[in-house]
């Protein structure tokens, strides 16, 4: 019988990354460790006010990126400046968790970030203090999932990246592990 799939970072993190961070932060209980928790997409889609269309389209995207089925947001309340009515489609999201969240993050540090233009490093301090990393997308045709020809539109997406860490020292130290470029 041969042995179940595992994803690449999720061996490196048990094999190596949770070793080194025993070392570094010295915690008496094994269980103390910062590990991954959840990752986040969120993807706004501001055009769906004038065309409703334009989410059925993200939602495909965002599913093709995530491997997962993504849900659609809806407005919460109205907002007369921006053409919104309270429950209409205004963006849609993913939660990814366990192997998905260790393919895609993956995916993310290896394939995605070296293809965003003028790259130069992730910015080190967009922990919330409570060991959770946001960070944001421009493009989101940088992924090998999306076919640039096929795109009707560029959209950017929000990435948070939840951890088990108490502090922002710990989840930095976790993703930079994990290989995440932070540039301070």
């Amino acid at each position: 019988m041969s042995k179940a799939y595992e994803p690449r970072l999720k061996t490196k993190y048990r094999e190596q990354i949770r070793a080194k961070l025993q070392d570094q932060f010295n915690y008496s209980n094994p269980m103390m460790i910062p590990k991954l928790d959840k990752v986040v997409i969120n993807m706004g889609v501001g055009e769906a006010v004038a065309d409703s269309k334009k989410i059925k389209s993200a939602l495909a995207e965002l599913e093709r990126i995530a491997g997962q089925k993504p849900v659609a947001t809806k407005a919460r309340k109205s907002i007369a400046g921006f053409k919104v009515r309270e429950g209409m489609l205004i963006g849609c999201k993913v939660t990814l968790r366990r192997d998905r969240m260790y393919e895609f993050l993956d995916r993310l540090t290896n394939i995605a970030l070296p293809r965003v233009k003028d790259f130069r490093g992730l910015n080190g301090k967009s922990f919330d203090g409570r060991g959770n990393y946001a960070m944001g997308l421009k493009e989101h045709i940088v992924f090998p999932e999306i076919n640039y020809d096929e795109v009707d539109d560029i959209r950017g997406m929000d990435i948070i990246v939840c951890t088990t860490a108490a502090t922002n020292e710990e989840a930095k130290a976790l993703l930079a592990e994990c290989g995440f470029p932070f540039r301070n």
